[in-house]
């Protein structure tokens, strides 16, 4: 594609909607470990906020503990206009918002298509933003121009997913990663839309078609202003007695430091700080051996921990995983 007709650099990642029954402990999670501003709605619905945008986090009542809905903001109408008809070239609906729909994610020109794995992508060009002070426990989030973070997937159909991202976001490939974790051989994706290294990441394990991963997203990530930001809240997780995936490390990619805690629904949240921004007119994709450097240790995972990740792996054997085919096509290879 020309670049020139690129749409990297407009687009970055500006909410997530979680479905969850556990309002109580997610409010406990997200305000008093994590750190983040709450605003509880009403009895089916809660936001977290990281700056003036009235939306990062969207929790609505449901029973499918997991992330729903990604939302992305598109920089201008033009660069949104050109997604919509990608989309609609290749005969995918596009749905517009609710009025309802844009209020509760602090949004304007809010349209949805299907995505990956059943995960709904919205594109949004405006977000509401506040002058409500922020009442969080944390100094402040990294956002901007680099989004609030990014997720990771785990696929049987990786190189589906990388064509999908490519023809939606024209998304770039930043590195891979090698990993061995419980005996098996992970490959990790990292694809970034701007400076931030990666807004999605797609693992996928070697040789074998299983999904070891309930949900849809197996992270996400945001990224503190300030370490002892990361410190403090590593310290209130542990505290307030939720689980910790894993404990502080480095990665060897993108060189954040961070931690993985368990959140009420399951899947895991990454808090991290000081990740390089990718220098466009130098960076060549290359692969690392282990995806940190130091740390990143489990912490508390039991036999039975184990053993429901492999029947959990054995199920999806059963299941076909939704891929999007008309925007994902025959796929980018490795």
């Amino acid at each position: 594609m020309n670049t020139a007709d690129s749409l990297f650099g407009s687009v970055h990642l500006g909410y997530i909607v979680i479905e969850t029954n556990r309002f109580d402990d997610w409010h406990r999670f997200g305000r008093d470990a994590i750190g983040l501003h709450t605003d509880r709605l009403s009895h089916h619905a809660m936001r977290f906020r990281l700056d003036d945008h009235e939306c990062r986090f969207l929790l609505q009542r449901g029973d499918a503990e997991d992330a729903t809905a990604l939302g992305w903001q598109i920089d201008d109408h033009q660069s949104f206009d050109r997604i919509v008809a990608r989309v609609r070239d290749r005969g995918v609906p596009v749905t517009e918002g609710t009025d309802e729909e844009t209020a509760l994610r602090g949004v304007e020109r809010l349209l949805r298509f299907p995505g990956p794995k059943g995960i709904d992508q919205e594109i949004f060009t405006r977000a509401r933003t506040t002058s409500t002070p922020l009442e969080m426990s944390s100094t402040g989030f990294v956002t901007g121009a680099s989004g609030i973070g990014h997720v990771a997937i785990t696929t049987t159909q990786p190189q589906k997913l990388r064509g999908y991202y490519d023809t939606v976001f024209d998304a770039r490939l930043s590195d891979y990663i090698d990993e061995t974790i419980n005996g098996a051989k992970i490959k990790i994706r990292f694809l970034r839309v701007n400076e931030r290294h990666h807004s999605i990441a797609i693992a996928a394990v070697r040789g074998l078609p299983v999904d070891p991963v309930r949900t849809r997203i197996q992270h996400l990530n945001i990224q503190v202003a300030e370490l002892d930001d990361m410190t403090r809240s590593y310290q209130r997780v542990k505290e307030l007695g939720f689980d910790m995936a894993l404990g502080v490390g480095q990665h060897t990619n993108d060189r954040e430091l961070s931690y993985y805690a368990t959140t009420p629904s399951g899947f895991e949240w990454e808090l991290g700080w000081n990740p390089i921004v990718v220098d466009e007119s130098t960076w060549e994709p290359t692969t690392h051996r282990g995806i940190s450097i130091w740390g990143h240790t489990p912490e508390g995972q039991t036999i039975i921990d184990k053993l429901t990740q492999f029947k959990t792996a054995a199920l999806s054997l059963r299941h076909h995983e939704e891929t999007v085919p008309a925007l994902s096509g025959a796929g980018i290879p490795d």
